[in-house]
């Protein structure tokens, strides 16, 4: 049987558990579709195939002595961000061309304790700073959809991994939109959770403040059997969030009778494509035929979002970054003639035009004359935001919109212009300023491009997330929808 990757995350797994077939069976099938599909979508920086091979055959003897976790023998791939011992994490960077992780990520080493195998790691954007995964020192990742588009980022390879069924599911992270913006533009469901409930540690840093790791799956209900295994408390996170986590696959299928939805007015003022915002209104009656309300509600410092998150997030990526100095790890410079040209070579060899950008407008806005008139009021502007959202999900459970306001673009379209390219995340950045849980579901197409609807919600709501974007996906099948090429 090769035909693995038309069943779900969860069909695998039930069909592990029965027996019905091995894991070695369905990890070599993978393996021959990432194989085959590599030099057309570039969606994977590394493949790991005898160690993958491995642990399947390890999971089988599992299955066998009726042992094994939940994921046991169900094939993941891992975003390149996410450190992993003994496997190369390059963050999609020359910087880290060369850096072998000693040590797993928590998020690694809980989906390996449940029993999920690892095939490989996926590309994306330069220590993930971008929308559309053109940054990555591996060369751009293709939308199968169209391999003339972008996939979206910086988690393009994870999205573009899953839309071409090369993976049930790949992790991701969030800085600012970077697992929901890809999954929209690929026709995958994407699931940000709040900030705090999936550990950080082993997740190389971006924006401390904002990053927040996640998955990419085919639907809502299996990205609830991998959340469920992802998040909870880590001791070695010191921004991890000591919160039990509730049951996320048993938390689907209640009704949405009397659910208050509201619709974001900022997010459907200029800017947004008319054909996209067909799409959306086409699913917001889908969700009142389901028995939902639907209320319009103001978010009045939103449209601030993009500002104050190209202040935060450089000015946390020039801290961060400042230790890949060419000393201890990572790229080093040939010859150096003294401890300064070694610095600036290194880093100057090592990091890509967009990541230099970043940290240059960080040690800027950063700096003893403009710390005040650029961060400080960033992170005034930042509370008020958070403000909003506390006093919207007073009156409404979640807030609905769309991800972005065109589906995917052109390769090349937008890297001429950095702004441009920045405001692509428009419609995502606040649930990241705010520390909001949020999802993207495909909700239809806009010719035969995917369009991604945005479900938010308050602090630890995820299992709310999840209900709303899996009681959608039981009445419409846009998440089924695989790309010709890849069928």
């Amino acid at each position: 049987m090769s035909s693995f990757h038309t069943l779900s995350l969860t069909e695998l797994a039930q069909g592990l558990r029965a027996r019905r077939f091995s894991s070695v069976e369905v990890t070599g099938s993978f393996l021959e579709r990432i194989e085959r599909h590599q030099g057309t979508l570039n969606a994977f920086i590394s493949i790991t195939r005898e160690a993958a091979l491995a642990q399947a055959a390890a999971a089988d003897r599992a299955l066998a002595q009726g042992t094994g976790g939940v994921l046991t023998g169900v094939p993941i791939a891992h975003k390149d961000i996410f450190c992993t011992e003994g496997v190369r994490t390059t963050c999609g960077s020359r910087m880290l061309d060369n850096f072998v992780s000693p040590y797993d990520a928590t998020v690694v080493s809980r989906l390996k304790a449940a029993g999920a195998v690892t095939l490989g790691k996926t590309n994306m954007d330069e220590f993930a700073m971008g929308s559309s995964n053109e940054t990555s020192f591996y060369g751009p990742v293709k939308n199968p959809w169209n391999t003339a588009l972008v996939p979206g980022g910086s988690s393009g390879g994870s999205a573009a991994a899953v839309a071409a069924r090369l993976a049930p599911a790949a992790t991701a992270t969030d800085t600012g939109g970077s697992i929901r913006q890809p999954a929209a533009l690929c026709g995958v469901t994407g699931v940000k959770p709040t900030y705090g409930r999936v550990s950080r540690y082993g997740m190389i840093a971006f924006a401390s403040s904002l990053d927040q790791g996640g998955i990419i799956c085919a639907s809502a209900a299996d990205a609830a059997l991998v959340l469920r295994e992802m998040a909870g408390f880590d001791p070695k996170d010191s921004t991890s969030v000591d919160a039990p986590v509730p049951d996320y696959v048993g938390e689907l299928g209640r009704p949405l009778k009397g659910l208050k939805i509201g619709l974001l007015k900022e997010f459907f003022e200029k800017g947004l494509d008319r054909a996209v915002e067909q799409r959306i209104r086409e699913a917001l009656a889908i969700y009142e035929e389901l028995g939902a309300q639907l209320t319009e509600v103001s978010l009045p410092h939103l449209p601030l979002s993009v500002p104050v998150y190209y202040v935060v997030a450089p000015a946390e990526c020039s801290s961060n970054l400042a230790r890949f100095d060419g000393v201890r790890f990572g790229h080093r410079c040939e010859n150096p003639r003294d401890l300064q040209d070694l610095y600036r070579r290194s880093r100057g060899e090592g990091f890509g035009p967009e990541v230099k950008r970043r940290i240059m407008t960080g040690t800027y806005v950063l700096s003893a004359g403009y710390y005040d008139a650029y961060y400080l009021k960033a992170q005034r502007v930042r509370a008020l935001i958070n403000e909003d959202f506390i006093r919207a999900f007073k009156s409404v459970d979640v807030l609905i919109g769309p991800t972005t306001p065109t589906p995917a673009f052109e390769l090349g379209a937008k890297t001429s212009d950095p702004i441009t390219m920045y405001l692509n995340d428009i419609y995502t950045i606040g649930a990241n300023l705010a520390g909001l849980p949020g999802a993207s579901i495909p909700c239809g197409f806009v010719g035969e491009l995917p369009v991604g609807l945005q479900v938010v919600g308050p602090h630890f709501s995820e299992a709310r997330v999840l209900q709303v974007a899996d009681a959608f996906q039981r009445q419409t099948d846009w998440h089924t929808r695989v790309p010709k090429a890849f069928a």
